[in-house]
């Protein structure tokens, strides 16, 4: 085998080793209304930062498939098209849109904390809009009440967990763990 495809499994191996801890987060998870706190979040912001822009966000994409074909991977056990496109699809389909923006504080060098922090909070940022947005369409709600019940609960959970999720993903840069970056 030449280096780089021992590159590539590697890659390939964290890809679906994310994607499956995205999964295994929905079931650690509090449900506080239609929106649950939960370790996705998380998982999704390493994915990020430990895959680069481009394949964390391969690697929700993945997690979202594996959802959308059947397998019990959305919070509390669902999964399939209707819980993808129900009131907390927006959430799912920006986790793709955050794990891009997180990964961004990917560099050569791995993830400085000041990085982390501001693409990681740039992502959450995107995340509770299109969130918001989606709670907001499809339970037919104001602007005030989607931000009240889709929002506002989870503010300092997801700032909690972008920083554990930088502290992560830096130690595992320090400790040479990570997949070569693409």
């Amino acid at each position: 085998m030449k280096p780089t495809s021992l590159t590539d499994i590697h890659r390939l191996t964290w890809t679906a080793l994310m994607a499956a801890l995205i999964g295994a987060g929905a079931y650690a998870n509090l449900p506080i209304g239609p929106v649950p706190v939960s370790l996705q979040t998380f998982f999704v912001a390493l994915a990020g930062f430990v895959l680069g822009p481009r394949r964390g966000a391969l690697a929700v994409g993945l997690y979202l498939l594996a959802g959308a074909v059947g397998l019990p991977v959305f919070a509390g056990g669902k999964s399939g098209l209707g819980h993808l496109f129900g009131p907390t699809g927006g959430f799912l389909i920006g986790f793709v849109l955050y794990a891009a923006i997180a990964g961004l504080a990917r560099t050569d060098d791995g993830i400085s904390w000041a990085r982390g922090f501001v693409f990681g909070i740039l992502g959450m940022a995107v995340l509770f809009l299109l969130g918001a947005a989606w709670l907001q369409f499809s339970l037919n709600l104001t602007w005030a009440r989607a931000w009240t019940l889709g929002v506002a609960p989870f503010l300092l959970w997801g700032l909690i967990k972008t920083a554990l999720a930088v502290i992560t993903g830096s130690y595992l840069a320090h400790a040479r763990l990570l997949p070569a970056r693409t």
